[in-house]
């Protein structure tokens, strides 16, 4: 096990997907056991979202620069270096500015609750399997696009058999398979496509009444959730809700699977 000095040094290494199964494992159990850790790793996958998407950012009016070059001295006197411009000397500060906004922004972000749903600590784990499993090229431990490969390959690693689904002909291809870690436990990750986006779907046992697909939008990524015949379901991907949607009705239709009344 980790503590939580330990755990704040690895969740950078982690998020960027950079951390063996091993460590990744122990911090994943510290992460579910402490808020505090669990705050900071989401925090960080929110600040990294923010930047990607340049939400944080705003160019400036093209006036604002012709008024400033207005102002300049056209050439600087004889004899004298040309003076190197205000903002040049602000630029450092300009960014201690930015980065300081964009962790607020992301501390905001967990403490006006948006991923707050119930199991959102599960959510968040969920999430961010899905972007570990893009980040650091693991999508699949069994690349194959056919179920009878796929399904076998977890046989003898898990302590259940989950179902595999072929999707081609609906527009969801089979990848393939992979182990991962969720909820204290050993789980199936089953990756399919959709275009260009990857679908992950996780899947272990559970002993929860059976639930309806249960939506959460979180930073362009989106994740249903449902409980069916003693088996946990989470799907997330960046793709569209409404096709999304339609992935887990045909994951359910496949597997006799339909959600309760």
């Amino acid at each position: 096990m980790v503590n939580c000095q330990q755990a704040r040094a690895l969740i950078p290494a982690y998020v960027d997907g950079e951390l063996d199964l091993a460590r990744s494992v122990m911090l994943e159990r510290h992460l579910s056991g402490c808020a505090d850790c669990a705050r900071a790793q989401h925090d960080l996958l929110a600040l990294r979202s923010a930047i990607g998407a340049g939400e944080l950012y705003h160019r400036a009016p093209a006036e604002l620069a012709m008024r400033i070059r207005a102002a300049l001295p056209n050439d600087p006197p004889a004899g004298r270096a040309p003076r190197r411009a205000w903002w040049a000397d602000a630029g450092s500060l300009a960014g201690a500015l930015v980065v300081l906004a964009v962790i607020a922004a992301a501390a905001l972000l967990w403490r006006s609750g948006s991923i707050a749903s119930p199991g959102s600590q599960l959510a968040a784990e969920v999430l961010a399997s899905h972007i570990r499993s893009l980040q650091a090229n693991h999508l699949t431990d069994v690349v194959s696009s056919d179920q009878h490969t796929v399904k076998p390959w977890f046989d003898g690693k898990l302590d259940f058999s989950p179902e595999v689904t072929d999707l081609k002909q609906q527009g969801f291809p089979l990848l393939g398979g992979r182990l991962d870690y969720l909820d204290n436990r050993p789980v199936a990750a089953v990756a399919y496509g959709r275009r260009r986006h990857v679908i992950n779907l996780f899947i272990w046992p559970t002993s929860a009444a059976d639930v309806a697909a249960q939506p959460i939008s979180e930073q362009g990524y989106h994740l249903l959730h449902w409980n069916a015949r003693g088996m946990t379901y989470w799907a997330v991907s960046d793709v569209g809700l409404d096709e999304l949607q339609m992935f887990v009705q045909l994951i359910q239709q496949q597997t006799g699977a339909a959600e309760p009344s």
